[in-house]
């Protein structure tokens, strides 16, 4: 037992010491994956058991102005991500049939990994994602496969960064810093409050982009497997094979949210007004889509409702002062059920018929 102890420890450091990117070693996080396991260890653990015990008996915060600077930062760092891997390589010196790590001291080979080390950092941030729906108890978001995928990611990535920070992989982060910039903007958008909400009507499109982009992924990925390519094999596949599986999982929340009709839409709105109290009041984490917040695609949040102007004849009005049946926080005197004439949709903006439900 003590002889295999020694020889996982030897192979260990020899992984670390002598197989990966010496340029890296002593930059932070990078000595050991151990750091980086722990916090994605502990993001499990808060998300999904910590976290809604403490907001168990609180009510659900006002973040509004937060969602909006936090979202226009996320913006702003996936723009400037973006751009350093542009002029980094992927903006006109890296080729996008094969590409290897540059592991040299030139300049751009430095910035390039520099990009890469930004990038892994930039998944740490994300973990707020979680946190504010957390604290705004929609916990119907925080799925476990949103966990897992924000849980997963930074190791992942350490992974490329500790030994490839750079060549034919980085194409997926850069092609991902590009998606978060348009999805970031949709969230601060949205943030903003129902008078924006006609400036995002582009949402269904945006799930789509998010789904192309996988597609651009893996097949960029796996063209290596028929290519000869001074690159490490084991990469190419784990991210290709990150591409295949988040692919399904969008497509499999985008026909969720987006291919049923309005009979569909009215049976589930019923079925929660159903589970609500004697008082009107849903209760916490109810939710009609319960699909939401699978590794991020663009949710159907139900932050629209909440500055709606319900009539006493069921109908809303845009902008005006809340009533008290209006729905606020994830909690009301009376729930709001919103039917799209378009696509069937629960929550959208536009031209919808509003029903009340006492």
């Amino acid at each position: 037992m003590a002889q295999i102890l020694t020889n996982m420890y030897d192979w260990y450091r020899d992984l670390m010491d002598n197989q990966s990117d010496p340029r890296v070693a002593d930059w932070p996080m990078m000595s050991s994956p151990l750091p980086t396991l722990g916090l994605c260890i502990f993001y499990a653990y808060f998300s999904k058991s910590l976290a809604p015990k403490l907001m168990e008996k609180r009510k659900p915060m006002d973040l509004r102005n937060t969602l909006v600077v936090y979202n226009l930062f996320q913006t702003i760092f996936s723009t400037w991500i973006f751009y350093e891997y542009l002029q980094s390589g992927w903006g006109g010196r890296y080729s996008f049939r094969c590409q290897p790590v540059d592991y040299s001291d030139n300049p751009l080979a430095l910035r390039m990994a520099r990009t890469c080390w930004w990038y892994y950092i930039s998944k740490f941030t994300e973990f707020f994602d979680t946190l504010f729906f957390i604290l705004r108890k929609k916990t119907q978001h925080v799925s476990t496969l949103h966990v897992i995928h924000h849980g997963c990611m930074p190791f992942s990535v350490w992974m490329g960064m500790k030994f490839a920070p750079g060549g034919h992989s980085t194409f997926f982060a850069m092609l991902n810093s590009f998606v978060h910039i348009v999805m970031y903007f949709y969230y601060m958008v949205a943030a903003l409050g129902p008078k924006y909400q006609k400036y995002i009507w582009w949402k269904k499109y945006l799930t789509a982009f998010q789904m192309a982009q996988f597609v651009a992924i893996f097949t960029h990925q796996f063209q290596l497997l028929f290519t000869d390519c001074d690159y490490p094999k084991g990469f190419m596949v784990w991210i290709g094979l990150h591409g295949v599986m988040f692919l399904f999982l969008f497509s499999d929340f985008y026909k969720q949210a987006y291919n049923k009709r309005i009979g569909r839409a009215k049976r589930e709105a019923e079925a929660l007004s159903a589970k609500a109290h004697t008082n009107g009041k849903l209760h916490n984490g109810d939710a009609v889509n319960n699909n939401q917040g699978a590794c991020m695609p663009v949710l159907n949040d139900d932050d629209d409702l909440h500055q709606r102007k319900v009539t006493a004849n069921g109908i809303y009005l845009n902008g005006g002062a809340k009533t008290a049946n209006s729905y606020s926080n994830g909690n009301s005197n009376g729930f709001v059920e919103s039917i799209q004439q378009s696509n069937g949709g629960i929550g959208d903006n536009g031209g919808a018929r509003v029903r009340k439900i006492q």
